[in-house]
């Protein structure tokens, strides 16, 4: 029997912490916080939640592709942000669409489109659902005709493959566990691996510039991207499949982001890399941060290029149970299809080791079929990784306010900025909650600066909504007055939206509105979303 999706929380249902499994959560909390937890709340049943009634009557060409069903629009409600998390826990589905559209052709795409922009049904491409900034709801406030999720799920297949050119011609529904299924029985893996990869989707990937795991080198889905295929309301858009050209602005950059708002991606020739056979890890511990850091930038200048280059702070090593909380943890990783990877490692270590650095264990070296210790700090850090969106579920039931935020800064700028930003975060946490930790990682490192990602813990106390906001928004003025980007790879939605025209050149702003006009000019395409 396959296991339940949560209707409110975090991926499989019965992976979100609950009873005896909350105690631990809730003691870690009182450690961190210095506060005791109220007592766990419950969410709202599935079956008591209520939804608005639907405004739309589906015509009958339509009817096999469209629903109305309860269940079908209660799960294509929310996305998994913390207000979207809350909303639901408390049995809000408020922003319901009114119907969801499960597409199984691209012909099927096009009648929706055709029928939507006719009638003024605001249609919302959903991928797997994990977006975290209010990109799956329109705004009942500012859009008060029917809404539409179109549900790529069904387009889930590997329609070509080209082993010469390592590339493969993908439908945008297929989530990440079957993409890496179809790729693996010919040996190749897309090596994208964002921290949603089990729930979420090519399409989605696309439409959101995701970031996968890899800390260097190609780890943006736009690095994969050989070619794209989307419909849009005027017509279907095709790019040319090359290895690279110089032939004007890229179409594919203007695809690329567009968060459903021109049109529906439903096909992607995308760039592969034969299966990792030989893989290297090590852990550099730290007692300066400020040391780490240069480390960090030492080896992202290197040219070494790790597939992990990754920086925990103090606290964030603590929270991940990877440290003591005295010292920062830079965990690098090498892996190859090609070569065994000892001499990159131990150069990566001489570089780290000679900024202040220990690694007390030494390097690990692995064959294929090796499976990677979980004791060790990769290991460790591997399974927080993977866990963490479950514990802010968790922590949603014992009145938590928690959440995350990303950016990217260049190297000059980034002691400032993190500064900056715990600063106005901690401020927000006491204003609001009274208390509240904050911590940072790097999640990927470039040559000219790192991707910053930051988690924030504070006690409920008053609205946590309100809380949440205020927290959110301090945080998002704090990056961009630093100069960072308000997004690295969560992308923009509506939560972001104001902090992105702001970092955006107006003219941009108004010539990608102009593309909208041109692409989608009864404005049906997630309004709202981006702009």
């Amino acid at each position: 029997m396959p296991r339940a999706r949560s209707h409110w929380g975090w991926g499989y249902e019965d992976a979100i912490p609950d009873g005896d499994a909350l105690l631990p959560l809730a003691q870690q909390v009182s450690f961190v916080l210095g506060v005791e937890p109220p007592p766990p709340r419950a969410p709202t049943p599935v079956d008591a939640v209520t939804l608005p009634p639907p405004r739309l009557d589906i015509p009958q060409a339509l009817a096999s592709l469209v629903t109305t069903g309860r269940m079908a629009r209660i799960t294509h409600t929310h996305g998994r942000n913390y207000q979207d998390i809350v909303r639901a826990f408390r049995g809000d589905f408020s922003a319901a669409p009114d119907a969801v559209a499960h597409p199984r052709t691209e012909h099927d795409v096009e009648a929706l489109l055709e029928w939507a922009s006719r009638t003024r049904v605001a249609l919302v491409p959903f991928g797997g659902g994990t977006n975290v900034v209010g990109a799956t709801q329109v705004d009942r406030t500012s859009w008060n005709a029917p809404v539409v999720s179109v549900d790529l799920g069904h387009l889930n297949q590997l329609l070509e493959l080209d082993p010469v050119s390592r590339s493969a011609r993908l439908q945008a529904g297929v989530l990440g566990p079957a993409l890496e299924q179809q790729l693996s029985a010919h040996g190749f893996t897309l090596r994208h691996f964002p921290q949603s990869f089990e729930f979420s989707s090519l399409g989605g990937w696309i439409a959101t510039r995701a970031g996968g795991h890899y800390a260097t080198g190609p780890t943006h889905v736009d690095d994969f991207v050989q070619s794209l295929r989307m419909v849009t309301p005027q017509g279907v858009m095709e790019t040319p499949r090359l290895p690279a050209s110089g032939a004007g602005p890229s179409p594919d950059r203007l695809l690329l982001g567009s968060e459903g708002t021109l049109g529906i991606i439903t096909q992607a020739w995308m760039r592969l890399s034969p299966r990792p056979r030989w893989r290297a890890t090590a852990s550099v511990l730290f007692e300066s941060f400020g040391h780490a850091v240069d480390a960090v930038r030492a080896v992202a200048q290197s040219g070494l290029m790790p597939s992990n280059c990754r920086l925990l702070d103090q606290r964030e090593a603590m929270l991940n149970a990877v440290g003591d909380g005295q010292h920062a943890v830079f965990i690098l990783g090498f892996e190859s299809a090609d070569h065994p990877l000892q001499p990159w490692m131990e150069r990566a270590l001489a570089i780290a080791t000679s900024h202040g650095g220990v690694c007390p264990d030494g390097a690990r070296c692995r064959d294929d079929g090796e499976k990677q210790n979980r004791a060790d700090p990769a290991g460790a850090w591997r399974g927080a990784f993977i866990q963490a969106p479950y514990l802010q579920s968790g922590l949603v039931k014992l009145s938590m306010v928690v959440d995350t935020f990303e950016t990217a800064v260049t190297w000059d700028r980034f002691s400032a900025l993190y500064a900056g930003v715990k600063e106005a975060v901690e401020e927000a946490m006491r204003s609001t909650c009274g208390a509240g930790v904050i911590s940072c990682r790097f999640t990927h490192a470039y040559a000219d600066g790192p991707a910053p990602y930051f988690t924030f813990i504070a006690p409920g106390r008053g609205d946590l909504l309100e809380s949440w906001r205020i927290i959110r928004m301090a945080a998002a003025d704090a990056v961009l007055r630093h100069g960072g980007t308000i997004t690295h790879h969560h992308a923009v939605g509506r939560l972001h939206r104001g902090h992105y025209h702001r970092e955006t050149p107006p003219l941009f702003l108004e010539s990608l509105r102009a593309v909208k006009a041109r692409l989608d000019p009864a404005g049906v395409m997630n309004p709202g979303a981006l702009l």
